[in-house]
């Protein structure tokens, strides 16, 4: 006697879920990302074994007056670029680590603090830091 045998169905697995649910991941992921062009500098900085260098008592101290007039640790300086340029470069010297602060009137245009930052970036400073004052009504 012949039995015949049972046919089985071969084991597979349904990938039309998965391949439904990328596709969505990918363009959730899609439009959730934003694309921008901004560039970055990768540096690779070399290491080195010492003490710290120490706090330096020198530095430039540039006042921006609502008029547009500029002051340098107190000596008058033009507000022509290449004046300013010629003024920090003699104040500093050949040494470009010494910090500059940018202490510019409140009612000062954005173009002077703009050429003051320009002049020491164009010179090659590294430390800049712009003043600013706490609020008087502040409780905190």
């Amino acid at each position: 006697m012949k039995f015949r045998r049972k046919r089985t169905d071969e084991l597979s697995i349904n990938l039309t879920p998965l391949i439904d649910v990328v596709f969505l991941l990918l363009i959730f992921f899609m439009v959730s990302t934003s694309f921008t062009k901004a560039t970055q500098l990768a540096i690779n900085l070399p290491e080195a074994e010492g003490e710290s260098a120490p706090k330096r008592a020198t530095k430039l101290e540039l006042m921006i007056a609502a008029d547009g007039s500029f002051t340098l640790n107190g000596t008058p300086v033009s507000n022509q670029p290449i004046d300013l340029r010629r003024a920090l470069r003699d104040e500093a010297g050949e040494d470009r680590d010494i910090p500059i602060t940018i202490a510019a009137d409140g009612e000062a245009a954005h173009r002077f603090v703009v050429t003051a930052l320009d002049a020491a970036n164009a010179l090659g400073f590294r430390q800049l830091t712009i003043a600013a004052q706490t609020p008087s009504g502040s409780n905190g």
